[in-house]
């Protein structure tokens, strides 16, 4: 029958949390943390896109139509030259309609490299940072939509840059994939693009 091409678009869920940190270790030029995250998972996206041939399938709806929540904890390690991050993380959801999106468990750690300035003088300058990512994630198999076959594995690896200021953060990154262990027919992540920007308060 040929090839059949749907598309959509639109605002997907939301995910809304909070970090604090339990326990710091300050010295003269570096800083170990650890901070829990708990959070939220919203359905702000439509779930009900239509197009020519009917209402999309769930996997390919902007929104899922379910709650979801969010836990994990946080690990930095900061010196004045570079930085180190790890995150451990799972996100459980409801069921909507009969459907339920694959729960997900993440690791992602990042090294951060000082790019600017090349020396560090008085005062407290903004700062440009190299940044390098791997995120292992694994996905469960989605609760009533037999097709497309979902769940399984990937690995990203993520290059990217990320500005400083004492008020804000701007970060960019590319996730790779690099690896996949996932069932035939399942969707296939091209490379993501990413742009995050974070105020401190």
């Amino acid at each position: 029958m040929g090839g059949i091409h749907r598309t959509n678009h639109g605002l997907g869920d939301s995910t809304f949390f909070a970090r604090y940190t339990v326990w710091q270790d300050n010295h003269a030029g570096s800083s170990f943390r650890i901070a829990p995250i708990l959070g939220v998972v919203a359905p702000t996206g439509r779930d009900t896109y239509r197009d020519t041939l009917g209402v999309q399938p769930r996997m390919f709806q902007p929104g899922s139509g379910t709650w979801g929540a969010l836990g994990g904890v946080v690990t930095t390690y900061q010196t004045l030259d570079y930085e180190l991050d790890s995150s451990l993380s799972y996100e459980g959801f409801s069921r909507h309609g009969g459907y339920s999106p694959g729960n997900v468990a993440e690791f992602d750690a990042s090294f951060q490299y000082r790019l600017l300035p090349r020396t560090l003088g008085a005062g407290v300058p903004h700062f440009l940072y190299g940044v390098l990512e791997t995120n292992p994630i694994h996905t469960d198999h989605s609760v009533g939509s037999p097709f497309p076959p979902s769940g399984g594995t990937e690995w990203f690896v993520d290059p990217g840059l990320e500005y400083v200021t004492p008020r804000w953060v701007l970060q960019g990154a590319i996730e790779n994939p690099v690896r996949r262990n996932v069932p035939a027919g399942a969707l296939r992540d091209h490379p993501i693009y990413n742009v995050a920007i974070r105020f401190n308060f």
